[in-house]
């Protein structure tokens, strides 16, 4: 069972196992329906898509950010319409480092399943070693998918105020750029800067120079560093919208420590309110 991390000699060998699923998670923000282009002209071999709008978020509210979580009956009923059920292992991509194949891979945990791992590389590694691809779209025999969220996995907006309240805003972890962090710019929120007290640890900082996740040992000394004598599992993830914050909880586990909780609304939730103070 891979539970983390995948290599692409390892998901090739199992390709044509009936009991393993692909899902393909490139997408824009920019551009929301690039991603399924994408996937239709060119992805790995069976692979399915999930689209992160529609099929990984639900709408979009001011209090609970630009991607919380979908209904969970509706994500239920999405992953067993992917072949989905507990004797699965599922394997998720993307071309952007992990970032958006890990909300795919937390989401599956948050409701109980563990063989969900993230391909290290993404597409271009794929494409890199010239391994089968397909064009088009792809579909499963449906199954029913049952599991039940853990509630331990998430930080509520009111846990997240109550802690900058009490100065203890230094739990929150920023997996956002340090320019958007500190406040330089804002594309996309309401306001600009960060959580008051949050420390900044951009998620691409997980990503080597060659595209694939750094060593496990090195991702631990980096958290580590990061944390100080707060264990890993004290402390709360968040990012522009929930999502490449699970890119730092996929780090966390690769490395063998304890998984942080994530702030699903993140900064766009955050930000959504005036009320709520601001740091740069």
């Amino acid at each position: 069972m891979y539970t983390t991390l995948i290599t692409t000699e390892e998901l090739a060998a199992n390709l044509d196992d009936p009991q393993w699923v692909v899902v393909d998670c490139r997408f824009r923000l920019d551009d929301p329906d690039e991603g399924r282009r994408l996937y239709e002209a060119a992805h790995i071999k069976g692979a399915l898509y999930a689209d992160l709008d529609r099929d990984l978020a639900g709408p979009a509210t001011p209090n609970e950010g630009r991607h919380p979580l979908p209904d969970l009956d509706d994500f239920r009923r999405t992953l067993g319409g992917w072949g989905i059920d507990e004797g699965v292992q599922l394997v998720c991509y993307d071309d952007w480092g992990g970032a958006l194949a890990a909300r795919l891979w937390w989401m599956v945990r948050y409701l109980g399943h563990r063989a969900v791992a993230v391909l290290d590389g993404g597409w271009p590694a794929w494409q890199a070693a010239a391994l089968p691809t397909a064009s088009g779209a792809e579909q499963r025999d449906a199954t029913i998918f049952c599991g039940d969220p853990d509630p331990q996995r998430l930080a509520t907006m009111h846990e997240v105020e109550a802690l900058v309240q009490r100065g203890d805003g230094q739990r929150l972890i920023d997996a956002r750029d340090a320019a958007r962090y500190r406040g330089d710019f804002e594309p996309i929120d309401p306001a600009a800067g960060h959580i008051p007290g949050a420390r900044n640890y951009p998620f691409s900082e997980n990503i080597a120079a060659t595209g694939h996740f750094k060593a496990d040992e090195a991702l631990a000394a980096q958290f580590q560093t990061l944390l100080a004598d707060l264990p890993s599992d004290e402390a709360i993830v968040y990012c522009g919208s929930g999502v490449t914050a699970t890119h730092n909880l996929l780090a966390m586990a690769h490395a063998g420590l304890p998984e942080a909780r994530l702030f699903v609304p993140s900064w766009s939730g955050w930000s959504s309110d005036p009320s709520r103070p601001v740091e740069r």
